[in-house]
């Protein structure tokens, strides 16, 4: 259990002495009553009429509804702009511009060294060991210094797909006074639990989750963030006021209600995931494929620009990763529809190399 974590040690001053954004709606909270506080055209809009004003800048109502979903109050929940607005405020509120860094595992999603990159915020990178993609921890904490703040895993892992060991990543929680950032977008297609239980013992650990993979509101841009009270209000102290817009908290809400259909869909994905990674294996131009806990698989192929040209020709959009650390050869594949599955096959026992 983590008990030296003192989050004053590493938010950055000018987040600590900020005085944040204040609408008349986060002094208000009721829902009648006439609305004359921030210039809203109260006529109305020729949508709907509740679009003309601004949207619950705490989105409460759909927070509760994770909050029973997830067994989390909702002081410990934060909604974003996408998972990708979370992974930004992380650096802009604990990162000094030029002088702290955050420890990456390549190969491993790109944002995080995106989000960095225009924070100008040094990247450590310590790759996963070559072919299992586990973290090596020992040299995670070689690289740890005095400026270090955050540490980001990705668990199931993008793009190998595969679960991250939680002896590693308690490892690091254990050893490191910065903040453990787990990405845990797929956990949904996992057979192991979410480390949201986890969040009672180390208050530097923050959790990422989305309603973009297994919920399906990529459209949306709805992700979450789980971590103690301390940091939910950092999120909360520097995100934009209305930064999850009235449309996507109204439709994830209704999505929020159709919990057993999303499992329906969860058990078929992962079917086809083991049915489409185990065809695949017999094609004479493929060379491995990985284990995996998504609704994705990596895979190793003799000339993965020449595979991802054909299925390009054919329709079919794969990802070519083969230029990513470790994945040298590999194309990563989503799982799709039965149907859409079926057609990725018959294209593939078309191709010749």
């Amino acid at each position: 259990m983590k008990t030296e974590f003192d989050i004053d040690n590493i938010l950055r001053r000018n987040i600590a002495n900020l005085t944040p954004y204040s609408s008349a709606r986060d002094e208000y909270k009721g829902k009648e009553g006439i609305f004359l506080d921030a210039n809203e055209n109260s006529y109305g809009s020729p949508l709907n009429n509740d679009y003309n004003r601004y949207p619950d800048p705490l989105q409460l109502s759909l927070k509760e509804k994770i909050s029973k979903i997830k067994g989390l109050p909702i002081e410990n929940i934060f909604l974003g702009n996408g998972s990708d607005e979370a992974i930004d405020i992380l650096f802009r509120a604990f990162c000094r511009p030029a002088i702290d860094n955050a420890i990456i595992c390549p190969p491993t999603y790109g944002m995080y060294e995106v989000s960095a990159n225009i924070n100008d915020v040094e990247v450590r990178k310590v790759n996963l060991l070559p072919d299992i993609f586990q973290l090596d921890s020992e040299n995670i904490l070689k690289n740890i210094n005095q400026n270090t703040k955050l540490f980001f895993v990705c668990c199931p892992n993008n793009p190998t797909g595969n679960g991250v060991k939680w002896t590693d990543i308690k490892k690091v929680l254990d050893n490191f006074n910065g903040i453990v950032v787990v990405d845990e977008a797929y956990i949904n297609f996992a057979s192991y639990r979410s480390l949201i239980p986890e969040l009672l013992n180390y208050p530097n650990l923050v959790i990422l989750q989305t309603l973009s993979k297994a919920w399906g509101l990529a459209g949306l841009r709805v992700g979450m963030a789980f971590a103690s009270q301390q940091i939910i209000d950092v999120f909360n102290k520097v995100k934009p006021p209305y930064n999850i817009n009235i449309v996507s908290q109204q439709i994830a809400l209704e999505a929020l209600d159709n919990i057993e259909q999303i499992n329906d869909w969860i058990k078929t994905i992962v079917k086809e995931r083991e049915i489409i990674s185990k065809e695949i294996s017999t094609f004479p131009f493929v060379k491995k494929v990985y284990p995996s806990d998504a609704n994705f698989i990596l895979v190793k192929v003799n000339d993965a620009q020449n595979l991802y040209n054909y299925l390009v020709q054919e329709q079919i959009v794969v990802r070519d990763r083969s230029k990513v650390a470790l994945c040298e050869g590999c194309l990563r594949i989503t799982i799709g529809t039965e149907e859409e599955n079926k057609k990725l096959i018959s294209a593939l026992k078309k191709y010749t190399s």
